[in-house]
């Protein structure tokens, strides 16, 4: 029996598994809202109830680990891998960080759930990223090792901001006067975009509330903020593929894309994504892919906790 979780600010998904004839086959899947539980524990221990013994569990987690100990981000949770193992008779529990285990769920993702939005000229084994705004702005690089990929997970999304048009910089200076020094986070998330609608309307509003006014066109002001929130996102998307010369494509997961860029013109997005000078040829090439699976996280986490058993 395999255990999987993907930890994050907002929500947390979790799954029981079994692997039969090579298939990772899922018994049980619940999702449940993180706030309403103090610990990890508290909740696992729910899910859990009445459950056999489990071989191998694996945990993505909103925040950086040294894969046997993590803190959320967003979440005052603190897992220890060693204290989950012997509390819930674990045979053995691994800690990866939530867009690590989203680069893991890459490989199980259907054909039908993913959207190209730019098709560029892909190459066979070459370098990937993946990356996803929601509650914060997740990261992971893809590159390929022996007979496949071996993830690298980062902390990109705490990148300081870096503004390409007049009306960016002046949303950096407004942010700037208020907490400080400005991350792409800070922008590309959730709590980003309505922090882009305050900045233009000067009025406070969910970001849910401000996707459904723009996807509907009943608002002026909120289709400006997702407008200019899809130029940040496609700039740092851009500014991610360079760096990982991502030949073999970037990926966006993240509910808030998946939700709004097939409803919507994306092309905001791409445009930002291919403006690099000298280097605009470069990124050209470079495909863009949309995942619109809500669980690729948790995927992930039982593929590793799969390859561990």
């Amino acid at each position: 029996m395999l255990l999987g979780g993907d930890l994050g600010g907002t929500k947390t998904l979790l799954a029981l598994a079994e692997v039969i004839d090579g298939r990772i086959e899922i018994v049980r899947q619940q999702r449940y809202a993180s706030l309403d539980y103090a610990s990890f524990d508290d909740l696992l221990a729910e899910f859990l109830a009445g459950h056999p013994a489990i071989n191998t569990a694996c945990f993505g987690v909103a925040g950086p680990t040294d894969g046997r100990h993590a803190k959320l981000t967003y979440q005052p949770w603190q897992l220890t891998a060693s204290e989950l193992e012997q509390k819930f008779a674990i045979g053995r529990v691994s800690l990866i960080n939530d867009f690590a285990a989203a680069a893991h769920g890459l490989p199980l993702v259907d054909d039908q759930n993913i959207l190209t939005l730019h098709t560029g000229q892909p190459e066979e084994h070459a370098p990937r990223v993946i990356l996803g705004a929601g509650t914060g702005l997740g990261v992971a690089g893809l590159i390929w090792e022996s007979d496949r990929y071996r993830v690298i997970p980062g902390e990109g999304g705490h990148f300081g901001f870096s503004p390409q048009t007049a009306q960016q910089g002046e949303l950096w200076a407004w942010l700037l006067a208020q907490n400080g020094r400005v991350t792409v986070e800070d922008i590309v998330s959730g709590p980003g975009l309505s922090r882009i609608f305050a900045f233009l309307s000067g009025q406070t509003r969910a970001p849910e509330e401000i996707g459904r006014a723009a996807l509907a066109g009943i608002d002026q002001s909120a289709n400006a903020a997702l407008q200019l929130w899809l130029e940040c996102y496609g700039a740092f998307a851009g500014d991610l593929a360079m760096h990982w010369l991502a030949r073999g494509g970037v990926y966006l997961a993240g509910g808030i894309a998946a939700k709004l860029l097939p409803h919507i013109d994306a092309s905001s997005f791409t445009e930002a994504f291919l403006a690099k000078r000298e280097h605009s040829e470069l990124v050209k090439n470079m495909p863009i892919r949309l995942l619109t699976v809500e669980d690729l996280g948790l995927r992930g986490t039982l593929a590793r906790a799969a390859q561990q058993d």
